[in-house]
């Protein structure tokens, strides 16, 4: 079936889940108007079912050549990767200054969820792209951004991230590519990279890497890290392409998922060393690397929810067509689509539930990240600034936790079937698997939820979120609406036991921090799941107070009612295995050791 980008729920979540509206309304938008955001999303929904969403097959299918020319991808990347720069697709949320559009981020993240449901492998080459994008924008001199900035903001010339090397994956402090500064203030970069996403191909006539590499002196560790900026092909003096650099695609991946995403090794240094320029300072690359790593976490969890997305609507169109048996109560002749069974229509609300929770946590964290740049006030900024950094580990671990979840209910709905690759939704299920591993693995994110995130400011940020979430709840309780059920009261025990064991982690960081951190995964599922549930129950309520959306409010409510009654209702377990479960697991050593 095809893909149709989901364009109400879409702006449900983004203007009242995750707040745009209000923050329009508020004047952090500098005169956006919210309405054109569904412009926006509608012609990139158009753009993906007629362009990209017919490549997805055949990328997973054909997949990449590495050949003595560099990387070939499949059949169509090339034009298709035209047609969407061309569309401006890439600088939607660019700086006007270098030729983008202005939008707002969150926008584009709506944007980007659409690439990655209809066709996760292309939609890669941006997300990074956009990573560099911040890096150059806020480390960068102004030569290096005059020569580079519009070029990556446009697309024609994109970006990549190269850090990880064979004994520096998490551990980036281990890596040991060298660079050697020269006498005209560039470098020379000498080393190997592994799993560089887009580190080849044939879809633009030059590449700019963003590579990490250490300086002879440098302090051992993280801190010795600088950030450097290498072009596949030189630029001249009067912007033309010059010599080739001394940095290429040696090998390439054979993986799960993702076949058509070239995922590639790369080599510098066998020809006099690739010419680089430092972004940023010298030793200062931990920096540049987080801001690029911040956005391509976002991008992460985006593409956990278009997956999700991707694979409930066909799990969706397959149970509304396959029939088998009798559904109790029917009383037509033959069988039963076997969206008639109530095992499958909670596979199938699960699967949307998941989506849209996710799908809103990433939109406001967003949201949280625009008005950090763009509110004139500074403590709104600082605020801003605080919600978007807790918000980071949930949108990228949940999104891409669920992503993985709901395209295997996906494969279940479709039964024997989901099984063999001719339906699509095994292909689903092996590209979802590399989401909660790269730009920063899942465990990583709630550490950091927990040891930077919850810690900062005493918890301020937490308190400040749950108090934001609970005046949402006692709306919800007001409304007397009985379509919610137990909703209110559900949701509430989800919000204090994410209180209770936020108050248990934040004494435990400082007096036992192993016991924090053992209970860290469950933490972030625990945060995740209460705050999608009141998003979407605050999406709920919008759309019951809305004459343009009150058509369609009981599938919201009843959307939101499920979530609150069949996920934020295990909160509970949640919060005993964060507090309790902790001893196991740091006295784990008697099992696995031995």
């Amino acid at each position: 079936m095809t893909y149709r980008a989901p364009i109400n729920d879409m702006l449900l979540s983004l203007n009242h889940g995750a707040g745009l509206l209000a923050a329009v309304e508020a004047g952090h938008y500098n005169g956006y108007e919210a309405e054109f955001s569904a412009s926006v999303i509608e012609e990139a929904g158009k753009f993906a079912t007629d362009v990209l969403e017919p490549l997805n097959q055949v990328g997973d299918q054909k997949g990449i050549e590495l050949t003595d020319k560099g990387v070939i991808t499949a059949p169509g990347w090339p034009d298709a990767y035209k047609r969407w720069c061309d569309g401006g697709w890439n600088a939607v949320s660019g700086s006007e200054q270098w030729g983008g559009q202005g939008l707002p981020l969150a926008v584009h993240s709506a944007v980007n969820e659409i690439w990655s449901a209809s066709n996760l492998s292309f939609g890669l080459c941006p997300l990074l792209t956009l990573s560099a994008i911040d890096a150059l924008e806020a480390h960068g001199s102004e030569e290096l951004k005059k020569i580079y900035l519009e070029k990556l903001i446009s697309g024609v010339w994109p970006g990549t991230m190269q850090l990880t090397e064979p004994q520096a994956g998490t551990d980036v402090g281990a890596l040991r590519t060298r660079a050697e500064k020269q006498a005209d203030g560039s470098y020379r970069l000498f080393g190997t990279k592994i799993f560089i996403t887009y580190g080849d191909h044939d879809m633009s006539d030059n590449i700019v890497h963003f590579i990490l590499a250490r300086l002879p002196g440098s302090p051992p560790g993280s801190k010795g890290i600088t950030l450097f900026l290498a072009p596949k092909y030189l630029v001249n003096a009067d912007g033309s392409l010059g010599a080739r650099n001394d940095i290429y695609a040696s090998g390439i991946e054979h993986k799960l998922g993702i076949h058509a995403s070239p995922t590639c090794t790369m080599t510098m240094g066998d020809k006099g060393g690739t010419v680089a320029w430092v972004v940023g300072k010298e030793n200062g690359g931990m920096a540049a690397m987080f801001t690029m790593m911040n956005q391509a976490r976002l991008g992460v969890g985006i593409q956990g929810v278009g997956l999700a997305d991707r694979a409930y609507q066909r799990a969706l169109a397959y149970a509304q067509e396959r029939k088998q048996g009798k559904a109790r109560g029917s009383k037509g002749d033959g069988s039963d689509p076997i969206i008639m069974f109530p095992d499958v229509k909670r596979n199938l609300m699960l699967m949307r539930g998941l989506t849209a929770a996710a799908r809103t946590i990433c939109y406001a964290t967003a949201v949280a990240i625009d008005i950090s740049h763009r509110a004139s006030d500074a403590k709104v900024r600082e605020k801003a600034a605080a919600r978007g950094a807790l918000l980071t580990p949930l949108a990228k671990a949940f999104s891409t936790d669920i992503g993985n979840e709901v395209a295997a209910i996906g494969v279940q709905v479709h039964g024997g079937m989901g099984f063999m690759e001719e339906t699509g939704a095994a292909q689903y299920v092996r590209d979802a698997r590399i989401l909660t591993i790269y730009e920063g693995t899942n465990g990583v994110q709630a550490q950091d939820l927990v040891m930077r995130k919850l810690a900062m400011s005493g918890g301020e940020a937490v308190w400040d979120l749950l108090n934001e979430l609970s005046e949402t709840v006692k709306q919800v309780e007001a409304s007397n609406d009985p379509a919610f059920g137990t909703t209110g009261a559900k949701l509430r025990d989800a919000l204090q036991s994410a209180e209770r064991a936020s108050k248990w982690l934040l004494e435990k960081i400082a007096s036992a921090p192993n016991e924090a951190l053992a209970g860290s995964t469950p933490y972030l599922r625990l945060m995740s799941s209460a705050t999608g549930g009141v998003m979407l129950a605050r999406e709920a309520l919008a759309a019951r107070g809305d004459e343009a959306l009150q058509s369609e409010a009981p599938r919201y409510v009843t959307l939101a009612r499920f979530f609150a009654e069949n996920v934020a209702v295990q909160a509970g377990a949640l919060e005993r295995a964060v507090i309790d479960g902790a001893d196991a697991i740091t006295g784990a050593d008697a099992v696995l050791v031995g």
